[in-house]
């Protein structure tokens, strides 16, 4: 967000959020906090920042294992790490902060509760300046390696119309709620039971972005 509070202090037009919205989705805890205030589902996890393995012992005592350890102040796949029981928490803690820390330069982590073999399904939304702000459909990103997208496919296969009104409706109505303008992506997983999580939101045109341009002609 520092480079468009500049263009914005220096009377220079920012295409893309504002400083204080990306600001905003950048930072993943605050993010968080801002789905559950209008009603998008979420992943159980940590309301705030963890800076020691003891900090996660309520919240697995609260919601068990697997667990994830998750950068609050980056994405992309990097200062990840699953963790599927005690003996393992403090090195993938530890791993998850140092590489959170070199590639966003704050190690500081969340923890999510880990939904195994979900679909992830990321949703292509647009914001004018006038809090208007609509979807232009899906986009399924279920093939990773180590967090890493790799395959994109749209439309979704085997997504139901009921499923995709949800997901759609709630990524518009996060946006509209944080004041959202440009393009963006919101990201949720779906588990085999059809529950939706919100994962974030990403204030910025992915690379995916020709995926939906080829759908849509947009």
């Amino acid at each position: 967000g520092s480079f468009a509070k500049l263009c914005q202090d220096n009377g220079i037009r920012f295409i893309g959020p504002s400083y204080e919205v990306v600001n905003l989705m950048g930072d993943k805890v605050a993010c968080r906090k801002l789905a559950a205030s209008c009603g998008v589902p979420l992943i159980p996890g940590t309301e705030n920042p963890i800076n020691s393995i003891d900090e996660a012992d309520g919240f697995i005592k609260e919601f068990g294992f697997p667990i994830i350890f998750k950068a609050a102040f980056g994405g992309g796949g990097r200062g990840m790490r699953v963790c599927h029981k005690k003996e393992d928490m403090k090195s993938l803690f530890d791993s998850a902060t140092s590489e959170s820390k070199a590639a966003f330069g704050n190690g500081a982590l969340f923890i999510e509760r880990y939904i195994e073999r979900p679909r992830h399904i990321e949703i292509q939304v647009l914001g004018d300046h006038h809090g208007n702000v609509v979807h232009l459909f899906e986009r399924d990103c279920s093939v990773q390696r180590r967090h890493q997208k790799v395959i994109e496919i749209a439309p979704a296969p085997f997504l139901s119309v009921s499923l995709r009104k949800k997901l759609t409706a709630y990524a518009t109505k996060l946006c509209k709620y944080a004041g959202y303008q440009s393009a963006g992506t919101v990201e949720f997983l779906v588990d085999d039971k059809e529950n939706i999580y919100f994962i974030e939101v990403n204030s910025r045109v992915q690379v995916e972005h020709t995926v939906t341009e080829e759908v849509t002609g947009v």
